[in-house]
């Protein structure tokens, strides 16, 4: 069985989706997989984040699917329930950190700094996202923190459709989250075929 590094390094974009309707969720997975991502991380900016997580799950057994924006035990636990492979969150909360520890589903906390980066491995983390990634210094800041730290980023922030390949060029990235691909207006109106084409289009980029 994979490893979620394994798993992440062999997709390389995450989309990162703040759905804000979870009967359209099933599709969009659908798009997703068709297309060369299969994966998603829902992120709980709506209400609608763990019916979508749920639907996805119920759907598709197979996809990676993490949750997003995770700031506290109670999201943790809805994460859970709901089927995620892992959860992320944009900043570093050891208690956080610690609940998702206890209950066993992997976290990858936001770092931006070298304080952080410590913190995180002084609680056995080697597996983090650089947020927000351009904001913070970009790949010449991810570089710095590469160069002295042994983990593994996801930089989520910034990263686009221009600077995606710069990023996943440094071998200390494991893989990116975007949020190009998955447009919320292509997803509200349901233009499947659009969506299909930016998603296609990603994984011709990485390949």
């Amino acid at each position: 069985m994979k490893t979620l590094n394994q798993r992440l390094s062999e997709i390389q974009v995450i989309p990162v989706i703040a759905i804000k309707d979870a009967s359209k969720a099933v599709k969009l997975a659908q798009v997703l997989i068709e297309n060369g991502l299969p994966c998603a991380e829902i992120t709980f900016r709506t209400e609608h984040a763990v019916q979508a997580i749920k639907n996805m799950r119920e759907a598709y057994p197979e996809m990676l699917i993490g949750a997003g924006t995770v700031l506290n035990s109670e999201q943790v636990d809805q994460s859970i329930d709901a089927g995620v492979d892992f959860v992320v969150s944009p900043g570093f909360n050891p208690e956080t950190v610690k609940y998702c520890q206890q209950r066993g589903v992997a976290i990858i906390p936001g770092v931006n700094n070298p304080s952080l980066v410590e913190q995180a491995m002084s609680m056995g983390l080697t597996t983090l996202k650089f947020f927000p990634a351009e904001p913070s210094g970009g790949t010449a800041m991810l570089k710095a923190l590469s160069a002295v730290y042994p983990v593994k980023f996801m930089p989520t922030g910034g990263v686009n459709r221009a600077n995606v390949n710069d990023y996943l060029s440094i071998p200390s990235v494991l893989a990116c989250g975007g949020t190009w691909m998955v447009p919320n207006d292509l997803i509200e109106e349901e233009k499947w075929d659009e969506l299909a084409l930016l998603v296609a289009e990603v994984a011709n980029i990485i390949q």
